[in-house]
């Protein structure tokens, strides 16, 4: 799991990033981002009750995303804000492998776009 520190805390770091940030879509999920100035990076990952209807399930799913960004954490931009917003439920049962590329062709596309700035 993620160090706490690296999370969000409350509803409104997560409001900001959705209306200030830009957004990247794949098939699977999507990735808000947006610049901060703490000097660390923070990251969220919402799962909608469409998604999976138990709370076990939407949990794992989070849980499987803070883990594969734990251990590519040196790979992610800092001071950057991040929310992954997952809209399908074939993310639970995806391999780590694929969970992995998903998650880093995602941040890569986003440091493309932040460097854009």
């Amino acid at each position: 799991m993620l160090n706490k520190k690296y999370r969000f805390h409350s509803r409104g770091g997560v409001r900001y990033v959705y209306q200030k940030g830009k957004t990247i879509r794949s098939p699977k999920m999507s990735l808000v981002f947006v610049p901060n100035g703490r000097g660390f990076t923070r990251v969220a990952v919402v799962v909608s009750k469409k998604v999976n209807k138990t709370a076990v399930g939407r949990n794992r799913i989070r849980r499987r995303i803070y883990e594969v960004l734990r251990k590519n954490f040196e790979d992610v931009p800092k001071k950057t804000d991040y929310v992954f917003v997952v809209f399908a439920p074939e993310v639970l049962t995806m391999s780590d492998t694929e969970l992995t590329k998903l998650l880093s062709g995602l941040v890569e596309e986003s440091k493309v776009c932040y460097n854009k700035k």
